[in-house]
């Protein structure tokens, strides 16, 4: 058998240990998730009917991204979608600049949406692994040092199959693998929808399955793992299950997911939110802080929708909403901060932070 290690240097590994430490190795820490797509930010304008054109994104992005400089106290990274790295302010300023000023950590979304997985019962994989190099080397030079790539399957009586199963793995491993050689950070992200009726069990038993396989994925592509992240979904029952588990029994799966398929030596785990509430999301993350015994990474957060609900309903696309918004984010964030530690106490309930964020099938 032919040995072979990782394609990059002893300084490169020590670079992308670097950024994952500087993304969720202070306690509480995590990433807000900014890279909707044109479309899938058009869907969020629409709830508070905001026409879906550049100038708007545009100052959305703006009001999220100068919230404070409270806000690196929670975010230690921020991801991208492709058109927000580019964008400037009324005075010709980057707004990604805006978040290095703050020493948050510039992300950026390189895959190219999912496409059918033919063979299978209406599954999935993704795509953009073509021209992903060249991509990540001008990504990189425009300042982003970590990188995202979603997949997604799908429970149902027939699946997830396991040719998606393992197709995907092997799609993350290589997107992984190419970030790597630019000095990016991967996230790897294997989001398990939260469609259908399936119960907790299930749920744990196919989030297993798929970490086992990415894993083993990642190990074939001798990806670093200290220089990664993982973004995987927390181990919930389907939107239609008739169960309603409590935080603890969700924290106690997702835990016990995790130990058994992700190695220890991988620094974090930013877990998506999933079209939980807002309020939701950060109880289940502050549960699983709290499961006792040995958890060797960072249990965290990569929200976006989670992050973003209040932000925008108390925005409107309104001028005179900005700061009652940026308010908004920072107090989102500082929640999942103490979430992240184990420390949140809950809230009161009510108004966007307790609506349902589920969309389904999600797509973006």
């Amino acid at each position: 058998m032919t040995l072979c290690g990782t394609n990059i240097s002893d300084e490169t590994k020590a670079m992308l240990r670097k950024t994952a430490a500087k993304i969720v190795g202070t306690p509480g820490k995590g990433i807000l998730a900014a890279d909707e797509s044109t479309g899938t930010m058009g869907k969020r304008l629409s709830q508070i009917k905001v026409e879906n054109v550049e100038e708007n994104r545009r100052q959305y992005r703006k009001l999220l991204f100068t919230s404070g400089d409270q806000m690196n106290k929670s975010i230690g990274g921020v991801i991208l979608f492709h058109e927000t790295l580019y964008q400037k302010d009324d005075n010709g300023k980057f707004l990604r600049d805006y978040l290095k000023e703050k020493g948050i950590v510039l992300g950026i979304k390189v895959d190219k949406g999912v496409v059918p997985l033919a063979g299978t019962f209406n599954e999935c994989t993704t795509q953009g692994l073509d021209g992903l190099g060249e991509r990540c080397a001008q990504y990189k030079a425009d300042g982003c040092d970590f990188a995202k790539w979603r997949c997604v399957l799908k429970i149902t009586d027939k699946t997830p199959s396991q040719l998606a199963i393992n197709e995907n793995a092997n799609v993350l491993a290589r997107y992984a693998s190419i970030c790597q050689q630019h000095g990016i950070v991967p996230i790897v992200e294997p989001e398990i929808l939260p469609d259908g009726e399936h119960d907790l069990e299930r749920c744990q038993y196919v989030t297993e399955k798929v970490l086992a396989a990415c894993y083993k994925a990642l190990s074939d592509h001798h990806v670093y793992l200290e220089g990664t992240l993982l973004k995987p979904n927390m181990v919930t029952a389907g939107h239609s299950c008739p169960i309603k588990y409590t935080p603890q029994q969700v924290a106690e799966a997702t835990v016990t997911a995790l130990r058994r398929t992700v190695p220890c030596i991988m620094p974090g785990v930013t877990f998506l939110s999933g079209g939980q509430s807002e309020e939701e999301a950060t109880a289940n993350l502050n549960a699983i802080n709290n499961v006792p015994g040995i958890k060797p990474w960072a249990l965290s957060f990569s929200f976006g929708r989670a992050l973003q609900a209040s932000v925008l309903s108390a925005w409107g696309g309104k001028a005179e909403n900005t700061d009652a918004a940026k308010k908004a984010l920072l107090y989102r964030a500082q929640m999942n901060n103490l979430a992240a530690q184990g420390k949140y106490e809950g809230e009161v309930a009510g108004g966007a932070a307790a609506q349902s964020l589920y969309v389904a099938n999600h797509q973006y």
